[in-house]
């Protein structure tokens, strides 16, 4: 099995995934361990002496204002992770869970957070046991971290609180430990604050939508190419020269892949009608353009996504040297910040939605095109076998048009909106859990939409008898027949045929067949 070595300069993306989809091993670099015992040093240092300092000998948010007596800083650790675990709704998919896990850890191994090696190890032996806290829907607001999300996964750790097991069956923390040889954690000064405080939750949800992005962008780019040859378009929009005097390099990409896509088609430019086209319609035409947008607002959501994968996101954060405002050891000093702000990552999670939703939008079009004899360039109203008897797709672009409905509403920024929190102490917060919880719904609608499109687009070049699609866009069809998803005929039961539709674009099995002809696409 996969091991990743967490260390103290951060992770990648492709670790992430590795741990939250593939079930990767987890284990602590030297260096970490090292690293953890140092700013644990300091931490210890601090909470001997009289002074108070945030996180270490005082409360929490608007309540810090109290000095904790040594006696009870145990509790108030305990307390805080306890208190927090207050999220509502419906359980979060487990790779989420895993990712938000995953991503404290790595955080906890910079050596910024003041927690032991032993309370790191057990977040990591709780990963490799496959043991998934039950995080719930609702409880984070983005700043703060996603303080509810994590304090339930910090539960776990006490022994507390409900996980799902490797078996897939939610029974108590504690029993789940224990069968696995776990000893849960008793928490020190301010290692229940350094559990709870970061974006782990909306940066691992970014993560997994650029992963599940990169292969519907791919997609959408084949999609795109049989709609065009089905509607008889012309690809010379395609041509390399007509995108190099508008740089945009995701434009660029997505005219290549349909331009490899359509590579040897004698569809492209025929027309079947007594109205000769000079240009195609925007959906068609400019179909590179839309997309190329989103690949690069994706482009700009990995380099954020980056940056947050090589911070050490946590309030108050320990740092080597000196002494501050706060007062500390002469070997490091804890300090408080804003990092744990979430407006980095919630800006580019809403981006995605908006640019998710238009690529929806466009792919929603191109259907609609195809099902209208009026606009199809002689293809059968509703790509029906015997229209009026048969109804064809009419209602599968039912489904697809209420899917683009949502998101449009799903594309509505979440970080726009702020709610004040803990007597306006946190007067302003990122709202990032939800843009992320948000787009995760887009994600799927955006797959089923592009489902739908290819669903069409492939009966519709079937239906064009005399002239031969591309070889990449017949090795995408035979693909498909192949997978379950028949073509075109009297009027059947559909549901199984988008379903089946769905599964092949979301395994990434559209996108597979295309290359077997084109190579890689970019």
């Amino acid at each position: 099995m996969h091991t990743v070595v967490v260390g103290t300069s951060g992770v990648t993306a492709s670790d992430v995934l590795a741990v939250a989809r593939g079930g990767a091993r987890v284990e602590l670099s030297p260096e970490a361990v090292a690293a953890l015992a140092a700013a644990r040093g300091i931490v210890d240092a601090l909470a001997a002496k009289p002074e108070p300092v945030y996180g270490v000998s005082t409360g929490f948010g608007a309540l810090a204002t109290r000095h904790i007596s040594h006696e009870l800083r145990a509790q108030l650790q305990r307390n805080i992770v306890r208190s927090h675990a207050a999220g509502m709704g419906p359980r979060v998919e487990r790779e989420v869970v895993r990712a938000l896990m995953f991503l404290r850890l790595k955080t906890v191994c910079s050596g910024h957070t003041g927690v032991r090696p032993e309370v790191a190890r057990t977040m990591a032996d709780v990963l490799n046991a496959g043991i998934t806290p039950v995080v719930h829907e609702y409880g984070s607001l983005g700043c703060s971290g996603d303080l509810a999300p994590l304090s339930h996964c910090a539960l776990t750790l006490l022994g507390e609180g409900d996980a799902e097991g490797p078996d897939g069956v939610v029974r108590p923390s504690g029993e789940l430990l224990a069968e696995h040889g776990i000893q849960p954690v008793e928490l020190r000064e301010k290692e229940g604050l350094a559990l709870l405080n970061g974006t782990d939750g909306m940066l691992g949800m970014l993560l997994l939508a650029l992963a599940d992005l990169e292969t519907l962008y791919k997609s959408a780019d084949v999609t795109a190419a049989l709609s065009l040859e089905a509607l008889l378009g012309t690809d010379k929009v395609l041509a390399p020269e007509l995108h190099a005097i508008r740089p945009h390099p995701g434009q660029g990409a997505s005219a290549a892949n349909m331009l490899a896509v359509l590579q040897g088609s004698q569809l492209t430019g025929h027309h079947q009608d007594d109205a000769p086209r000079v240009q195609d319609a925007y959906s068609v035409r400019c179909a590179p353009q839309v997309a190329g947008a989103g690949r690069d607002t994706m482009a700009h959501a990995r380099l954020v996504a980056e940056r947050e994968l090589a911070a050490a996101v946590d309030n108050p954060v320990v740092l080597p040297g000196g002494t501050s405002l706060a007062p500390g050891s002469a070997g490091g000093r804890v300090e408080s910040n804003g990092n744990f702000h979430g407006a980095p990552v919630a800006y580019v999670l809403d981006f995605l939605a908006i640019a998710a939703a238009d690529l929806g939008s466009i792919a929603e079009r191109r259907t609609d095109r195809l099902l209208d004899k009026n606009r199809s360039h002689g293809l059968p109203p509703f790509l029906a076998d015997d229209a009026g008897v048969d109804s064809g797709l009419m209602i599968a672009q039912y489904t697809q048009a209420a899917l683009v409905g949502e998101m449009k509403r799903l594309a509505v920024p979440a970080s726009a909106d702020s709610i004040p929190s803990s007597a306006m102490q946190e007067d302003h917060v990122s709202m990032g859990w939800s843009a992320a919880r948000k787009l995760r719904t887009a994600v799927d609608d955006l797959t089923r939409i592009l489902a739908v499109e290819l669903y069409a687009a492939t009966r519709g070049i079937e239906l064009r008898e005399g002239l031969a699609p591309a070889p990449a866009s017949r090795a995408v069809i035979e693909a498909l027949r192949a997978a379950g998803v028949r073509g075109a005929g009297p009027d059947r039961f559909l549901a199984p045929d988008l379903a089946a539709a769905d599964a092949f674009v979301r395994g990434g099995h559209l996108v597979a067949a295309a290359e077997k002809v084109t190579g890689p696409l970019r």
